[in-house]
């Protein structure tokens, strides 16, 4: 990802609770969109000259919505997660986070426009190795201020079957455990969106049902829009709509009766 744990971290802030969503305002209204992406492109400096890893790329994700980007490593695709999540900048076209523009925001400004409506679980965890699992949940709702911190992040390790691990270490925890506080993590924050990368990608097949089991559950009870990159495209059928990427090209699978539109 390009930008720091730190900085994906502090969109994950305030919380489960109803006291504490409330406190966050993450809920988007009905009539605005979770994301918009309009023409978007990513183009690097090479030895050999430019090269384009993502070209022209639109999708919208309404309110609620789940939508997977499929495709084969190298393709692109978390390249266009990181730039619609705001982690990167796109060298062409806008992207409109939660009803917000992005273009011409610093990296502090789209780290607060994440904080508390953005919620990320990545491949790898990314989890604070000094820290236990109940101090990686609470991480997010300290860095906004939140003074009972401890309480929301018990609740949520909880409804993810860890309330027992609370006070151990990732490395004490197996990777299926580690996941779970990733998610426990990222639906802290009631988000109104959550970006997810290739989240069974280190667990075996059992273990990766589970999470995602889990995942969808929350997602559903806290009706947060999903965007959802992976190669597995039997999961993606789980979502919404599909996208396919191939070599930087972002194309919509066919879905007429979708209210969503393609892009």
């Amino acid at each position: 990802m390009p930008d720091s744990i730190s900085s994906s971290l502090s969109s994950n802030t305030p919380a489960s609770s109803n006291t504490t969503a409330a406190i966050t305002g993450s809920g988007l209204s009905s009539d605005t969109s979770a994301l918009v992406a309009n023409h978007i492109s990513k183009t690097v400096s090479g030895p050999n000259g430019d090269l384009t890893i993502l070209s022209d790329a639109s999708v919208t994700v309404e309110t609620a919505e789940a939508i997977a980007i499929v495709g084969p490593s190298g393709s692109g695709k978390s390249t266009l997660l990181g730039l619609l999540a705001g982690l990167d900048s796109p060298t062409g076209g806008d992207v409109e986070l939660l009803g917000q523009s992005l273009k011409g925001l610093d990296e502090d400004a789209r780290a607060r426009l994440r904080a508390g409506r953005v919620g990320f679980v990545f491949q790898s965890f990314q989890l604070l190795p000094g820290l236990s699992a109940l101090e990686n949940v609470m991480l997010p709702l300290e860095l906004a201020g939140l003074d009972d911190a401890r309480g929301p992040a018990l609740e949520m390790l909880g409804q993810v079957g860890l309330a027992d691990r609370a006070k151990h270490h990732p490395l004490q925890l197996s990777g299926g455990e580690q996941q779970r506080v990733a998610v426990a993590r990222a639906f802290v924050s009631t988000p109104a969106l959550l970006f997810a990368d290739e989240p069974t990608g280190n667990l075996d097949g059992e273990t990766g049902a589970v999470i995602i089991d889990l995942m969808f559950s929350l997602r559903e009870q806290q009706q947060s829009a999903l965007v959802l990159v992976t190669h597995d495209t039997a999961l993606a059928q789980r979502c919404d709509r599909r996208y396919k990427m191939v070599s930087g090209v972002l194309s919509p699978e066919s879905d007429a009766s979708h209210p969503g539109g393609t892009a």
